[in-house]
């Protein structure tokens, strides 16, 4: 099944990374040190510590983005409106008094492919 277009559209406005940026994005300590983590141990083999949501979630939007998008599924069209929304919704909490370069919000944000300084 193809992701309906609508989808595909707010997913690539929303998602401003490539699938290698986020990757990078994904393996550093800014990454890891944001975002609500689940208690029950999604966290990487070996680690005791939980994965965040977002990391979580960001994982997935490396697999969406390095797949065709013919062969996109119902579960990557769940991520994508996922992904979408939280952007949506997060960028609406912008800080006004702090820098956001280097801000929880916008590593939270990254998290899920969108990098609010491009």
């Amino acid at each position: 099944m193809a992701v309906d277009d609508d989808v595909e559209k707010q997913f690539a406005e929303a998602v401003n990374m490539s699938a290698g940026e986020l990757k990078k994005w994904l393996e550093s300590d800014e990454s890891k040190s944001v975002g609500a983590k689940g208690s029950a141990g999604s966290g990487s083999s070996g680690s005791s510590e939980a994965e965040s949501t977002g990391h979580e979630s960001g994982r997935r939007i490396v697999e969406i983005l390095e797949r065709k998008k013919s062969d996109r599924d119902d579960d990557d069209e769940a991520q994508m409106k996922r992904t979408f929304s939280y952007v949506h919704r997060h960028l609406a909490q912008k800080p006004s008094k702090e820098s956001i370069e280097d801000s929880k919000w916008r590593y939270s944000l990254m998290n899920w492919g969108h990098d609010p300084l491009k």
